[in-house]
């Protein structure tokens, strides 16, 4: 109602859309939801990558209990798919939530989560290893053009892993075959030959 006094917000819609308001308080009043929250958020990341669901240790959830969790259940699941990597298929710690602004200022933090990542998911060759990498230069400058090289590496390899089937290469990818369809028509105009 705010908006709309204020000329920010058309009055039409606003009654459009209040048709039976709602008061959700923010994460951070809801302190006794965050611990069960984190434990189904764990359980369904879990189930999709078809690990067992850890346990989260008392000072961990007490971690997440003191934090203001600004970005509410968003951020709350980033965090727990932080944890889920860093516990490395083992209970989750309070060294395993990492908060926004807390835990992120030293650089060694990243370096790890790069090396729990690769622990992870050992099979996977990093980018920058991948033999269709030097067959793939767009000449693009600098940081994007760096990526969009990557990712056309990425399309290309699993293309070559998919033998072909465009369906099966989309689900692999994890995007739409529209998106692909796009992605290669992209490759296509920068001079990539996409074979059929």
């Amino acid at each position: 109602k705010q908006y709309v006094s204020e000329g920010n917000f058309r009055e039409e819609l606003y009654y459009r859309l209040n048709v039976f308001p709602i008061a959700w308080p923010a994460l951070n009043e809801r302190k006794g939801d965050i611990a069960p929250l984190a434990k189904h958020l764990a359980e369904r990341h879990c189930s999709k990558m078809g690990m067992p669901v850890p346990q989260f240790s008392p000072v961990a959830v007490e971690k997440l209990l003191q934090y203001p969790w600004p970005g509410n259940v968003r951020e709350l699941d980033n965090v727990v798919q932080r944890a889920l990597i860093l516990s490395e298929n083992g209970d989750i710690g309070a060294e395993h939530i990492l908060l926004e602004g807390v835990d992120w200022q030293d650089a060694n933090s990243l370096q790890y989560v790069v090396q729990s990542a690769e622990t992870l998911v050992p099979d996977v060759k990093p980018v920058a290893q991948a033999e269709s990498v030097n067959r793939v230069n767009t000449g693009g400058e600098g940081l994007g053009g760096e990526l969009r090289d990557q990712e056309y590496a990425i399309i290309l390899e699993t293309l070559v892993e998919c033998n072909g089937r465009r369906k099966e290469m989309a689900e692999k990818l994890g995007i739409s075959p529209r998106t692909l369809r796009y992605k290669l028509a992209k490759m296509r105009d920068a001079g990539i030959d996409i074979p059929s």
